[in-house]
């Protein structure tokens, strides 16, 4: 919820003013929801509004619930963007220091690590079950986990699912599981990774009346292992939500997804891992280093080599490549920013997997 938030308070931003600088934060508690951070920008824009409007569409619209859009008390404490770091940022610098990775795999068709996969379409299908009227008891608040058995680098079953959702406290424990074993897990999870060990824990505790803010306070950037690969790859630690692509939290990463996954299309690995660094203030990366673990078909520094040869990795270089300018971040929001289809998901296209594959041939 905070991190929708955050990006749809980016989305307000981007729509009149593209080159707004945003670094939104959210936090979300009973009965109240702060809206802080640094904002520079010609757009006009509620802040108050566009939180309750999240809100609402998440699904939090009774006080039954313990949150209502409605009623909930809304702090605006947004003020500008630091003028020294404004400084570094509009010379065409990275907004900020640090490391930021990308990863792709080749063992589901999106090129992602197949528990987290799974896992964001167990939220995704939980999400439309209630949403559509199939399980009327679900409230918005859910939760999903995926442990996935390999064998030398390769899934070969699935050994334990776990979905947590809040519910209706008119609803039994026993017809809670078994519906959403059938309606949720089943009609997701392939036949073919399950056996009679795989383990199922839906709603564990056997009882989720109590949920969202009021349940859990939340806070923009708190989830960022399930933002990207759920822990098969590295994290450099910053979060994405709220922030605009100047800064390289976040459209770094982007890149180095983009050049991931397109290095796993073109088949030059089974697994690439992509790490950018960046300095405040300094346009290029001051390191490009890209780890196949060992399951590469051409030598590291080619691999290196076409990849300084095929992306611009300059914030600006990175912003159009992209088209990350645009207000597409409340959708990425949930389930995931990577594996993920869409006009906004540029980051997911392969359109430069032939050219690499050619690149790679002819060194």
């Amino acid at each position: 919820m905070a991190d929708q938030i955050s990006d749809a308070i980016l989305d307000a931003c981007l729509k009149d003013d593209p080159l707004s600088r945003v670094a939104c934060e959210t936090f979300v508690s009973t009965g109240l929801c702060i809206v802080g951070g640094e904002i520079t920008t010609k757009s006009v824009f509620n802040a108050p509004n566009i939180a309750r409007e999240v809100i609402a569409d998440i699904g939090f619209t009774s006080s039954d619930m313990g949150y209502d859009a409605k009623t909930v008390g809304v702090l605006n404490a947004i003020q500008t963007q630091s003028p020294d770091i404004a400084m570094g940022v509009d010379t065409g610098g990275a907004g900020d220091q640090g490391l930021m990775f990308g990863y792709a795999c080749d063992e589901t068709d999106d090129l992602m690590p197949l528990p987290i996969q799974m896992a964001h379409q167990l939220a995704r299908r939980l999400s439309e079950a209630r949403r559509n009227g199939e399980l009327k008891y679900l409230r918005p608040d859910g939760k999903t986990q995926v442990s996935v058995e390999y064998e030398d680098g390769v899934p070969v079953r699935i050994d334990a699912i776990v979905v947590s959702t809040q519910h209706a406290d008119t609803v039994t424990t026993e017809k809670l599981r078994k519906e959403v074993r059938s309606k949720v897990i089943d009609a997701v999870v392939p036949k073919g990774m399950v056996d009679k060990h795989t383990a199922y824990h839906i709603n564990p505790t056997g009882r989720f009346v109590i949920g969202g803010p009021h349940g859990d306070t939340g806070l923009t950037g708190r989830k960022i292992i399930v933002d990207t690969y759920g822990g098969m790859g590295r994290h450099g630690g910053g979060a994405f939500s709220g922030k605009d692509p100047t800064k390289v939290d976040r459209s770094a990463c982007y890149a180095a997804r983009y050049i991931a996954k397109n290095l796993v299309a073109a088949k030059l690995a089974r697994k690439v891992e992509v790490q950018l660094a960046y300095a405040i203030g300094v346009a290029e990366p001051v390191s490009v280093l890209v780890d196949t673990f060992g399951t590469s078909t051409v030598s590291a520094s080619t691999l290196t080599k076409i990849v300084r040869e095929h992306f611009t990795l300059t914030p600006k270089g990175i912003i159009d490549m992209l088209k990350l300018r645009r207000p597409v971040y409340r959708k990425t929001a949930a389930f995931g920013h990577f594996g993920r289809t869409g006009d906004g998901f540029t980051w997911e296209k392969t359109d430069k997997a032939s050219a690499l594959k050619k690149a790679a041939a002819a060194v």
